[in-house]
């Protein structure tokens, strides 16, 4: 059912011998690429980045090109892809790169050290079967395809492929006009909620949790300043229950639970809310939503709400959180769409109670 081979054993194979393969990226995601193609024999030539990030800067001790000088340097070579961006502007740059050259866009955990990688896929296979059947509609099941493709093979078409917009979630899986009361668990500085705001008129009531103290203080600030919300916010990770853990403390979207770091909160949802009753809940709390859908399990039976599960911050996600929403959503159905950007990130899983029928949504095969 899913490929045999990977960008990783096409880039060790006699077909690229000899030809030099860049990295196009030099943060975080250029270390992990890195370290993956050191681990597996593939050598990188050298390293490039976009021009306004050109400042002579070294990387693994090579000087930083511009893709003219690697143009310049090399002519022809195999470009992988080495961050992830949404930006327009940026994809179109990417585009444009490749017209010219032979480029991949590696996909590795966010999070954890699982790569999604053929034999991943080989051991995984029955679990990846179960997520794939337990799809309600015909556009879900195009999105895991493509994405599974794209997460083994690298290559941008199948990345594409499986894009949707944002609008169509909100629009034709979840019923937002029907919320009141709901939870964001990674609320960052409140931007989910001022999005789900915009389709949800009738929503009174959030409750918000975020680890990261500088994103809480936005958060607060601005719920101090909504007059149309309650709003509850916990400075607390989203977790299976009550403890201290740390914090990456990096100050943005990407903080997270950590083995080091801040000394933080962890709370489970279900501690917080009471009797209160929730419509909606959306995770998206940096690789922890396993252990923060065990820690709501209990306000799912009781409540049944709508769910909105990121699936992408860990290489197991695609297997692990289907496999356990499925014993916690009884008489729900999945739906699974990925917004534009690179690497194959920003994938949601909908889960919507049987009772909450999704207009505009085939059941049919």
């Amino acid at each position: 059912m899913f490929p045999e081979t990977d960008l990783w054993q096409y880039l060790a194979s006699p077909a690229c011998a000899g030809r030099p393969i860049l990295l196009y990226g030099m943060g975080n995601g250029g270390d992990k690429v890195h370290a993956v193609c050191a681990e597996r024999g593939i050598p990188i030539a050298d390293c490039f980045a976009s021009d306004e990030f050109v400042r002579g800067q070294l990387f693994h001790g090579r000087r930083v090109l511009s893709y003219a000088e690697a143009k310049a340097t090399y002519g022809s070579f195999i470009v992988l892809v080495s961050f992830a961006t949404a930006r327009p502007e940026v994809l179109s740059r990417i585009d444009a790169i490749a017209a010219e050259q032979e480029l991949y866009v590696p996909d590795l955990p966010a999070y954890g050290e699982t790569l999604f990688d053929a034999g991943f896929a080989a051991a995984n296979a029955a679990g990846l079967a179960e997520t794939r059947a337990m799809l309600a509609d015909e556009a879900s099941r195009h999105c895991f395809d493509e994405v599974v493709a794209a997460k083994l093979s690298g290559e941008l078409c199948h990345l594409k492929a499986s894009e949707s917009s944002p609008d169509e979630a909100w629009t034709a899986i979840l019923h937002p006009a029907r919320y009141h009361c709901t939870a964001d668990l990674g609320a960052y500085t409140g931007d989910t909620i001022r999005a789900l705001m915009g389709y949800a008129p009738a929503l009174r009531e959030v409750w918000a949790m975020e680890p990261d103290r500088r994103s809480y203080a936005k958060l607060t600030a601005w719920g101090e300043s909504e007059p149309r919300l309650e709003l509850h916010a916990v400075q607390a990770g989203a977790w299976s229950g009550r403890g201290e853990m740390y914090s990456s403390d990096a100050g943005g979207r990407g903080s997270s639970l950590a083995a080091k770091g801040k000394p933080v909160a962890v709370e489970a949802l279900d501690g917080l809310v009471g009797s209160a009753q929730i419509d909606y809940i959306k995770y998206d709390v940096e690789g922890a939503e396993y252990e923060a859908l065990l820690g709501s399990a209990q306000t799912i039976a009781r409540c049944r709400p709508e769910l909105l599960v990121s699936l992408y911050h860990r290489g197991e996600d695609l297997v692990r959180l289907p496999a356990l929403l499925r014993e916690l959503c009884s008489g729900y159905r999945f739906y699974l769409r990925r917004m534009a950007g690179i690497p194959a990130w920003d994938i949601n899983l909908y889960a919507i109670p049987e009772r909450s029928e999704p207009a505009g949504v085939s059941y049919s095969s």
